[in-house]
């Protein structure tokens, strides 16, 4: 058996844990042949490959990063580097080629939309979810996610002593693009007094009141604002727009709209902090590592067993498998029936509405 594997989309804390164990896990019980392709899709397309020995894949379960690289513009279906063109079928002959029985996709939802589309012109495809973003349809939890939290959650805790100390208003905006998964945790991990997601449009009237209360009281406040968090009536921040990738629309920035919309009405000084990319780095958490070997092994398994255009997931506890077309084009956000928002709630959390 020969087996490809590649990481797409953006990094994430696991992905050298999932390379590990679905490559092991086909080595040792069927002997395989794994091939890695180099920074994604763009391997594929541009014929970057090589193959994976044991050593290769061998003490990188807490490496942070990914050993094959990755890429997040190179879409076969409307590759840059051919001017916007579909590319796809050389994909599937360069598959051909190296006489490939499957090909195990580490990627978050541009990844899984791209692998159902690759599936139907046969290629036979496994699908591992990965993001920090938590938004891929169909699994209850994807790796990453876990470590992007723990780390907002430990900047909250490091916002509120200094806030705390000079009686300052303090906002972190993290990420999640439209989904608000890494605001709504790390705001109830770290205690933040403020929680601004894109699932709830806020009023910042009543952010204002919120924290003039608090002025009178407590003195400091703690905002975790998403990246895709918007006002009633108004729309996200844009950052930036790249017209070459497969989402051109890049957020940020809402952490500082938020602050220059409170500015004229508190007495507190307002500090915002961006914790962008940190997110996403370093060595993933004991869970995510877990949950990445857990995913990678049962990819395996549905590729030793043939069962392709699935992917991996967890569901009520339990590692499963979906159908592609179940996640492919598709956003989990935040639901409004959650109990993260009755757990919010509870203790006085406020989300503007």
């Amino acid at each position: 058996m020969r087996v490809g594997v590649l990481t797409g989309g953006g990094d994430c804390p696991g992905l050298n844990a999932v390379i590990r164990a679905v490559s092991k896990s086909l080595m040792i019980h069927c002997d395989a042949t794994v091939v890695g392709f180099e920074e994604g899709f763009y391997g594929l397309i541009e014929r970057k490959s090589r193959e994976l020995s044991y050593k290769d894949v061998s003490g990188i379960l807490a490496q942070g990063g990914t050993i094959l690289g990755t890429h997040n513009k190179a879409n076969p279906l409307s590759y840059f580097g051919a001017d916007g063109a579909d590319v796809s079928d050389q994909v599937v002959d360069y598959y051909n080629e190296l006489e490939l029985d499957g090909l195990v996709v580490i990627g978050g939802d541009g990844t899984m939309s791209i692998s159902h589309e690759m599936q139907k012109k046969g290629i036979n495809i496994v699908g591992v979810p990965k993001t920090i973003d938590n938004d891929l349809m169909s699994t209850d939890r994807t790796f990453g996610f876990d470590t992007a939290v723990a780390i907002a959650t430990e900047a909250v805790d490091r916002l509120q002593t200094t806030g705390q100390s000079h009686k300052r208003i303090m906002i972190l905006e993290t990420m999640g693009r439209y989904a608000g998964w890494i605001g709504i945790e790390s705001a109830i991990a770290g205690g933040a007094d403020v929680c601004l997601i894109p699932e709830i449009p806020y009023d910042i009237e009543k952010v204002i009141e919120y924290c003039e209360a608090r002025e009178e009281r407590q003195r400091f406040t703690i905002i975790v604002v998403a990246e895709g968090a918007a006002p009633k009536g108004g729309s996200f921040v844009v950052r930036e727009t790249v017209e070459d990738s497969p989402d051109p629309v890049r957020l940020g920035g809402i952490g500082n709209a938020v602050k220059a919309q409170l500015e004229p009405y508190l007495d507190s000084e307002i500090r915002t902090t961006i914790l962008g990319h940190v997110q996403r780095g370093g060595t993933p958490t004991a869970f995510d590592r877990i949950l990445a070997s857990q995913y990678g092994a049962a990819a395996a398994r549905l590729v030793m067993n043939g069962e392709f255009d699935r992917m991996v997931a967890l569901q009520d506890g339990d590692v499963t498998s979906v159908p592609l077309v179940e996640v492919a084009n598709k956003v989990k956000t935040v639901p409004l029936d959650s109990t993260l928002f009755d757990a919010a709630r509870a203790v006085g959390m406020s989300f503007g509405d």
